[in-house]
């Protein structure tokens, strides 16, 4: 596959420490990106940008997800089919990345999916489906549509570049989607 892309830097606002979900929403917003993907010190967090808001998995489910607050948070990356923008803490600051494919294609890229934990469903609230995994009851709450098939993937874009040798390898990967249609793939 081709598909050429850019990547810029992000400008975090200052108020992300005391309202992260407010500016999470305004950047998924600025660059339609619809999904979060939250990695935090107590657990994971997934959200869906929709009309009226960005709902997280914490609201749906809050004894699984906690809540999203910055002083927990490792990364999160606010992504779609066209881009992602993927947030980290550098020391004290927060920085942030933006990938967007473009229209024309002359880059080597290519996709793949993973499969998400879960091989049961617990319950559905809010757009979020509350996936099980195994003994060890492993749970999460992927935004998921109500008719959602397992396994649920999640796609996944690499891009590829080449050393002074010619060599390929992949400088970044991003995220591009969810997808719920169960089945072998």
């Amino acid at each position: 596959m081709k598909a050429q892309h850019s990547i810029q830097t992000v400008s975090i606002a200052a108020n992300f420490a005391s309202e992260p979900v407010s500016v999470l929403e305004e950047l998924a917003r600025a660059y339609n990106l619809r999904w979060l993907l939250a990695h935090a010190d107590d657990g994971v967090i997934w959200g869906e940008l929709r009309a009226d808001g960005l709902h997280l998995s914490g609201n749906a489910f809050p004894d699984v997800s906690p809540s999203l607050r910055a002083e927990m948070l490792q990364q999160a990356r606010l992504f779609g089919p066209q881009g992602e923008i993927l947030l980290w803490k550098e020391n004290a600051a927060w920085r942030g990345r933006l990938i967007q494919d473009e229209a024309s294609e002359t880059e080597d890229a290519f996709d793949e999916t993973h499969l998400l934990w879960g091989t049961e469903v617990e319950e559905r609230r809010d757009g979020f489906t509350l996936l099980r995994e195994g003994r060890e009851g492993l749970r999460h709450a992927p935004p998921l549509p109500d008719n959602a098939q397992l396994p649920v993937r999640l796609g996944v874009r690499h891009y590829v570049a080449y050393d002074a040798n010619g060599q390929a390898y992949i400088p970044y990967s991003r995220l591009t989607g969810i997808d719920a249609r169960g089945g072998e793939q």
